[in-house]
C-alpha cells in the first residue's frame, strides 16, 4: 500500500473496534480496484467525539464512512440527507462524503439478501420468513424481506412488545408483505414452518449462550441464517445442521454490506463492483489470525 498526497480515506467508525475485520476487507478491496484509498479504524468512545470527528470529516479528505455499534442511530442525525433504506430502517451504517456533505445509507438490507442468494441460493420473494430480534439489526432486516418481497415475516422477540413496536414502526414502508408479532414463546409453530429463520440477536455470540429459539423447532429444507460471524458456528447454526436445514452464518453479509459501500463511494458499475471474493478471502485471513493469536495466549 502506498499513501501519497493524493490517497483518499474511509474508515469505520464504532467503540469499540479492537476487532474489526473492515479494514482488512477494503484494503484488500481498494487494492484490487486500483483504487488510491486507505481504510482505517476510527474508534471513538462518546457521541460527543462522534460529532468531532464528523465535523473533520466534512473537511479532510475523505470518501465515505461505515459506522458500526453503537453509533448508527446517532449518524442518521448527523447526516446532510438520509436515502430512503436508512431512513426505513431508522439507522446509517455508510456515509458517503461528497463536497463536504455527509448523505447516509443503509447497505444492511441488501447485505442480508445478496448473502441468502449468494450463500444458499435464497431469495424470500412469496416465501415465509421467522425474524428473531426487535433491535437495529432486526430493523435493517425487516428493511430487506419487505424489498425482497418476502410473502409473510413474523417478527419474534422474547419481549413481544418491543417485536409488535418494530412492526408498528415500520408498518407504513411496508409494501403489502405481511408482517405480525410474536413472543418467542408464542413462535414455535412460526418456525417450523417458515422457509427461512434469521437470527437478528446478539444471542450466540458469548461462549455459553444458548440459540435464541429452540434448535428443536428447526427442520430439513429450512434455510437457517445468523447474522452473527464470529463465532462462524453458533448454537443457531449448529442446530440447524443437525436438523438438516441450510445454515448460513454472518460473514457473508458482513462482506456484501461492506462491499455495497464500496459500491457507492466508487459509482461502480455492475461490471466494475467491489469484488466479494477478495474481500471475504481477506475476513476469513483476519479472523483465522485472531483464532491464532487467542490460542496463543491461553
Amino acid at each position: 500500500m502506498r499513501v501519497n498526497g493524493r490517497t483518499r480515506l474511509a474508515g469505520v467508525v464504532g467503540w469499540p473496534l479492537s476487532h474489526t475485520l473492515s479494514p482488512a476487507m477494503h484494503n484488500a478491496a481498494y487494492h484490487r480496484m486500483g483504487l488510491d484509498w486507505v481504510y482505517l479504524p476510527l474508534p471513538v468512545a462518546d457521541e460527543d467525539a462522534l460529532a468531532k470527528l464528523v465535523d473533520a470529516v466534512r473537511v479532510l479528505p475523505f470518501v465515505g464512512l461505515n459506522v458500526t455499534m453503537p453509533y448508527k442511530r446517532a449518524m442518521l442525525e448527523m447526516c446532510d440527507e438520509v436515502a430512503m433504506l436508512a431512513q426505513m430502517a431508522g439507522a446509517v451504517n455508510t456515509v458517503h462524503v461528497v463536497d463536504g456533505r455527509l448523505i447516509g445509507y443503509n447497505t444492511d438490507a441488501r447485505g442480508l439478501l445478496e448473502s441468502l442468494e449468494l450463500d444458499a441460493g435464497f431469495s424470500p420473494e412469496g416465501r415465509r420468513v421467522v425474524l428473531v430480534g426487535a433491535g437495529g439489526a432486526a430493523a435493517a432486516a425487516l428493511v430487506a424481506f419487505v424489498l425482497g418481497k418476502a410473502g409473510e415475516v413474523t417478527v419474534v422477540n422474547r419481549t413481544r412488545e418491543r417485536a409488535e413496536e418494530l412492526v408498528e414502526r415500520m408498518r407504513p414502508h411496508l409494501r403489502g408483505v405481511n408482517v405480525d408479532a410474536y413472543g418467542t414463546d408464542e413462535a414455535q409453530s412460526f418456525v417450523r414452518s417458515a422457509d427461512l429463520i434469521v437470527n437478528a440477536t446478539p444471542v450466540g455470540m458469548a461462549e455459553g449462550d444458548p440459540s435464541p429459539v429452540p434448535v428443536e423447532w428447526l427442520r430439513p429444507g429450512q434455510v437457517v441464517a445468523d447474522m452473527i460471524y464470529r463465532p462462524a458456528i453458533t448454537p443457531l447454526l449448529e442446530g440447524a445442521r443437525h436438523a438438516g436445514a441450510r445454515a448460513v452464518g454472518g460473514l457473508g453479509m458482513l462482506v456484501s454490506q461492506g462491499a455495497t459501500a464500496i459500491d457507492i463511494w466508487s459509482d461502480s458499475t455492475s461490471q466494475t463492483r467491489a469484488p466479494r471474493d477478495v474481500m471475504r478471502s481477506a475476513a476469513e485471513e483476519a479472523l483465522g489470525d485472531w483464532s491464532r493469536a487467542e490460542e496463543s495466549d491461553t
